[in-house]
């Protein structure tokens, strides 16, 4: 009887979607747990091999925590919004819509052949108007309790994409997803008030259990710090704010700088006496990206401010305040104080303009280079300061200021408010309605969802507005509050938005009433594993913890952390070890795979690649090996025996068997799980044959990696009831995972001379005597004296001799 998964595995793809194994349960009485991958977003060119690497790992998991009786659910699901699929419509004269059905379907097909044990019952759309319904209310909810809000800004605008970009979307000055060209303009945007719950989304990583890497990635961009605020007074009259991290410099501030769109600039217009300069240069930075303008490499440039000084509060000297665009107006106050003899870049600024550097902190050579490793010393030249550690004066200086009301203490966030709207078609429309009345009115919940109107041309404008802003038909609308004329908001949603809740759909995926029953969202939460890749670890990981937070505040989900467990895999490497991409030719198209070798085959070679944890290279011999595994196992049925129980000469295996691949899975080691079945079976292979019991514990065990040929194995040969997904996960005999034997190496002055098979429980005194009296052993020490005897149970003998 040959092996075919051709034949074998759409048999059972077939009977799991027939029979609904798969289903979570609505029972709430049982234990529950749910296993989450990030959903996919469907693109023309379908799955590649690293795309299953994850959603096996997490069918793994699935899989053991059904045999071990929970209520499971494993749903799956589309982010199907976005420009990569508006990018495609365009260039290829198909309507969004059309795109996204027909990459989705593409997806669904390869994804069902691969034996993925998703929940298909509880299939998601971001872009179905029953799912951006509930998008959209999250949305008025936000809007309702001050955290949605529209502020006219300077935005970064991608010059192909053609519309804006949050801050963390554009890398090395550049767009994420196209690798344009990125701009400054200034549009209104909405914006959501993330930065509000900055602290509490550092304080509650204490609540999950997160990789150390992860949770650095979330505190870092949040960004904290502790300093103070200082106000310093100017020759205008005005009072300039400024936040720093370091207060007990203040003696060495020698000018201020402002960013080129602080509102003073324009307050100040007719005390600044070269005002037509500040304005060339601040049309300059305008053309600049953030990450270009903050680039500590880059060349110092600024505009002195003729007729306007600062005044430093702790001494009453005059000091000159520039423009420059490496201050951010979203940074701080969008002014800060420079202290140049200990930060690199204000002595460059200070070098290039002829300012005076003052040490402040004891330590190096100032007028050579900024002296830097400042954060620990005496302080000199500081007044009230000088001869206190920095601590101390930190500590002095915010006390003095406070007490003197030109200063406060104060906690600061690199985190910024989350740009949260898009001037592009394919996404949620946002249900706002602009009334010349009323203002920004909601649009009411009775009406949601606000669909999205077929459109001829989708194509973004060149005016940066939203090609909705020509469907006059649609944005002509009357007002909601006062029943006047008004508008529609014409921006959509970023693709994160559906992206930010979709767990929680998942929990109750077809109310129509709400996104999802009490009872269900109490019941499946929280998340209890989810696993992604790291380069969604930060962004993706911070938006959905920030909408999950609001959720809790307002009543409607039961945790305030919407993931308990969150783990990342590495991606799969062309066979060349780089990236897999198209412009490098070495994409491998899964359904190739599947096709040659099975199903089973790929998802026992992608867990067996290599460290989950890590990226890993394809290799065509690796899979082949698999391939030979698995028909090892199958060709198992030739030697079978009758006999129900695991004969003793298999005892130890078996157990340890159990054990290891139990442990190994929780702990994402599934290479060196299988890796243990592959021993195991040269194991059974050894001893001739294999009786019924022992092939029974053997399927299952392997089910979790190829389940189509252990159901097809379980239903031929009958080893019970109900199909193998369905079975308990078996048990171990902790006495019987022990070695009979072990092996101990025997060191002569710590060279390795010999190894000794041992009983297990053999004692010291044995060891050191059958090492001793070891032939090889015994010429190598002749002659010698033993000066020193150490023995490491169970590892080695190591003989110290002169």
């Amino acid at each position: 009887m040959k092996y075919d998964p051709k034949q074998i595995e759409k048999k059972w793809q077939d009977e799991w979607e027939k029979t609904g194994v798969f289903h979570a349960s609505n029972d709430y009485s049982k234990p529950k747990y749910y296993a989450l991958i990030e959903f996919p977003y469907p693109s023309g060119q379908g799955l590649h091999v690293g795309h299953p690497r994850s959603y096996t790992a997490m069918d793994i998991i699935a899989r053991k925590r059904r045999m071990q009786g929970y209520n499971v659910l494993y749903p799956i699901g589309w982010d199907a919004f976005g420009l990569p699929t508006e990018n495609y419509a365009i260039k290829n004269h198909i309507h969004p819509s059309v795109v996204t059905k027909q990459n989705i379907a593409r997806f669904k097909k390869q994804l069902k052949s691969l034996g993925i044990s998703f929940d298909w019952s509880r299939e998601i759309n971001t872009t179905d108007p029953e799912y951006y319904k509930w998008t959209q209310w999250i949305f008025l909810q936000l809007f309702k309790h001050g955290l949605a809000y529209k502020k006219e800004m300077a935005v970064n605008w991608c010059t192909s994409c053609k519309c804006v970009l949050a801050n963390e979307e554009v890398v090395n000055g550049v767009c994420e997803r196209c690798g344009s060209e990125v701009v400054r303009k200034v549009k209104s945007q909405w914006m959501l008030k993330i930065t509000d719950y900055a602290q509490r989304l550092i304080d509650d990583l204490a609540l999950v259990d997160y990789p150390d890497r992860v949770k650095a990635q979330q505190k870092n961009w949040i960004g904290r710090s502790t300093g103070a605020e200082v106000d310093f007074s100017t020759t205008a009259g005005d009072k300039l704010t400024v936040y720093t991290t370091r207060p007990d410099t203040l003696y060495g501030v020698t000018y201020m700088v402002l960013s080129p769109e602080h509102p003073y600039l324009e307050k100040w217009k007719d005390k600044i006496k070269n005002i037509e300069e500040v304005r060339a240069y601040q049309a300059e930075a305008a053309k600049k990206s953030d990450f270009e303008r903050t680039e500590l490499v880059k060349d110092k440039t600024g505009v002195r401010l003729e007729g306007v000084n600062g005044i430093n509060p702790v001494n009453g000297k005059e000091i000159p305040i520039f423009i420059s665009d490496y201050v951010l107006v979203t940074y701080g106050t969008g002014a800060i104080m420079a202290v140049p003899a200990h930060d690199t870049r204000d002595w460059e600024f200070a070098k290039k303009f002829g300012l005076p550097i003052i040490e402040v902190v004891k330590g190096g050579n100032v007028q050579e280079e900024a002296f830097t490793d400042c954060n620990t010393g005496i302080m000199v030249n500081s007044g009230i300061l000088d001869g206190l550690t920095v601590e101390e004066a930190k500590k002095k200086i915010i006390e003095y200021l406070t007490e003197k009301g030109i200063g406060r203490p104060k906690v600061n966030y690199k985190l910024r408010d989350w740009v949260f709207s898009r001037q592009r078609y394919w996404g949620e429309p946002i249900p706002i309605v602009i009334c010349p009345k009323c203002g920004y009115v909601p649009v009411p919940e009775s009406e949601l969802p606000l669909r999205l109107p077929d459109v001829e041309s989708y194509e973004p404008t060149d005016n940066g507005e939203s090609p909705l802003a020509h469907m006059t038909d649609w944005v002509n609308t009357t007002c909601p509050h006062c029943g006047g004329p008004a508008k529609r908001e014409t921006d959509t949603m970023p693709q994160w938005a559906g992206s930010s809740w979709y767990f929680l759909r998942y929990m109750d995926p077809h109310n129509n009433e709400k996104f999802a029953d009490e009872k269900a969202i109490k019941y499946w939460s929280p998340v209890d594993w989810y696993n992604g890749g790291m380069e969604h670890t930060t962004l993706h990981l911070l938006y959905s913890r920030f909408w999950h937070k609001f959720l809790y505040d307002i009543g409607v989900v039961p945790t305030p952390e919407p993931y308990q467990k969150r783990t990342s895999h590495g991606m799969i490497l062309g066979e060349n070890g780089e990236k897999m991409s198209k412009s490098r030719g070495n994409v491998i198209n899964p359904d190739e795979i599947v096709n040659e070798y099975g199903a089973d085959t790929m998802r026992l070679y992608e867990m067996f690649i290599g460290d989950f944890e890590k990226a890993a290279p394809w290799s065509t011999h690796g899979i082949k090996g698999c391939r030979r595994f698995i028909e090892r196992y199958w060709n198992l049925q030739d030697i079978l025996c009758d006999g129900e129980e695991i004969r003793e000469e298999l005892q130890i295996p078996f157990n340890k068997a159990i054990k290891k691949v139990g442990e190994d899975v929780e702990n994402l080691k599934f290479n060196t799980a299988i890796a243990t079945l592959m021993s195991l079976i040269n194991d059974i292979t050894a001893v001739g044959s294999i009786t019924r019991g022992e092939l029974r514990i053997f399927t299952i065990l392997l089910n979790l990696f190829a389940p189509h040929v252990c159901e097809e194995v379980w239903s031929v040969q009958n080893l019970g009831s109900g199909m193998v997904c369905q079975q308990p996960w078996p048990k171990y005999d902790e006495s019987k995972c022990a070695d009979a034997t072990i092996e101990i190496a025997v060191q002569v002055n710590g060279k390795v001379r010999a190894r000794l098979t041992l009983p297990s429980d053999v004692t010291k005194e044995q060891a050191l005597n059958e090492a001793k009296t070891n032939d090889r052993i015994s010429q190598v020490i002749a002659g010698k004296n033993i000066v020193k005897e150490i023995y490491v149970p169970g590892k080695l003998v190591n003989l110290v001799v002169k």
